[in-house]
Formats: C-alpha cells, sequence, structure tokens
C-alpha cells in the first residue's frame, strides 16, 4: 500500500492506492494480439454501456465526487478511467502507448478504476502521497511546461521530486519506456471505493501485463 501522510488520512478517511512491483517485463510499441484484445474489450463497453448514462455508474460518480473536492472539475479534465471509457462510446479505438501502458489502460476500462505505473530505476527512496506545497512545480507527461500547483493538491513523490498529481495525471520523469524492466503499478482509489474492489483490478491489471509484457510480481 502506497505511503499517506497523517494529514491526508485525515483530510480524506478511506483513501488507499494499493501497488504492486512487476519485474521482468518487456515493453513494445504494439503487439498484434493485443491491438486484438483491445477491439475486443472495446466491443464489449459499447454493447454493455452508454455514453449519456456512464457518468451515473457508482464507480464513476466516485472518481467524479473526490475530483470536485481536490478542485479539479471532472467535466472538463475526466478521472482516467472514465475519459478512456467515454473514448470508446465516442466510437474511437483506444490510444496506443505501448504495450505495458495499454494493458493497464485495458484493466482500467475493465474495472472502472484509474492506475498508474512508475519505472522503478527512475525512482529516488520511498514514494508517498501529501498534499503539494505552494509553487511545487510538477511536469506531467506530454507537457511543454511544468505545472506550478497551487499547494494542498494530492501528490505523490519520491525523495527528489512529484511523479503523480493523484489521481490526476502522472510524472513525465517516471513514466514508462521502451526501456523499462522495472515497474511500481499504483491502483487509484478513493474513499468511497473499497480495498477489495481496488484488489480486484489490481489481479486483472496484473493479468494483462504479464499476458502481454512477461515479467511477474515481486513485491505487494
Amino acid at each position: 500500500m502506497l505511503k499517506l501522510e497523517e494529514g491526508l488520512k485525515l483530510r480524506f478517511p478511506g483513501l488507499a492506492a494499493p501497488i504492486v512491483i512487476l519485474d521482468g517485463v518487456t515493453v513494445e510499441p504494439e503487439k498484434p494480439e493485443l491491438q486484438d484484445f483491445k477491439r475486443q474489450v472495446e466491443e464489449e463497453v459499447r454493447q454493455k454501456y452508454d455514453l449519456e448514462t456512464i457518468k451515473d455508474a457508482p464507480l464513476m460518480r466516485s472518481y467524479r465526487d473526490f475530483y470536485w473536492k481536490i478542485g479539479i472539475d471532472p467535466t472538463k479534465d475526466r478521472p482516467a478511467a472514465e475519459a478512456l471509457v467515454r473514448r470508446i462510446l465516442a466510437g474511437k479505438s483506444l490510444p496506443t502507448i505501448n504495450t505495458l501502458v495499454d494493458a493497464y489502460n485495458l484493466a482500467s476500462v475493465k474495472g472502472f478504476i484509474p492506475m498508474a505505473a512508475f519505472d522503478i530505476e527512475k525512482i529516488r527512496g520511498e514514494l508517498i502521497m501529501r498534499p503539494a506545497l505552494a509553487e511545487e512545480k510538477f511536469l506531467g507527461i506530454g507537457m511543454r511546461a511544468p505545472q506550478v500547483l497551487k499547494g494542498n493538491e494530492p501528490v505523490v513523490s519520491d525523495s527528489e521530486k512529484l511523479v503523480a498529481i493523484y489521481p490526476y495525471r502522472d510524472a513525465d520523469s517516471t513514466k514508462i519506456t521502451l526501456t523499462t524492466k522495472k515497474l511500481l503499478l499504483m491502483i487509484c482509489g478513493v474513499p468511497e471505493v473499497n480495498l477489495i474492489t481496488l484488489e480486484e483490478a489490481m489481479s486483472v491489471a496484473v493479468d494483462f501485463i504479464t499476458r502481454f509484457c512477461g515479467g511477474s510480481v515481486v513485491e505487494v
């Protein structure tokens, strides 16, 4: 379980982020069998859900509520799992990033639970979730310039830098690349989502990652 700063525990009772470490993975640009599986999952989503009502699914609502509490408008910056599901329901295919990111994105779609992964070789010291400091800077994946934080946003940091704004955006510095061999996978919970649901999502993600990227769990 990711370590939480005491103030966040008091501010958000029930907040938890299970983590698992996998080693020996092989990350590739894409894989035909993963692309086939992606199409299968997309079709399942289109048959089961509707674009107009997906926001009212209990898990989607839990993440939207948490976004409001941390000062993010979920109608403009949607929670990651909801954004992926909405993309599918809008008739688009899921993006192809690399086999590992694509694999846990599919697990996120299946369970409606956001996830993040970090290359362990790029992490320094222990990870902790804590409130951001005023004017602390964060460079997320795909950002051209750092974002200056207001302070008090939930963030994940190592001993040197921020690795995520929780559960909203991951840092460029620790992202998964084709050279990644060992990673930390974080299941992004919110207070209303119970631990059993998060652990089930983790199990699916580990299954998909090891199926398409190899490797094995070395620590939970």
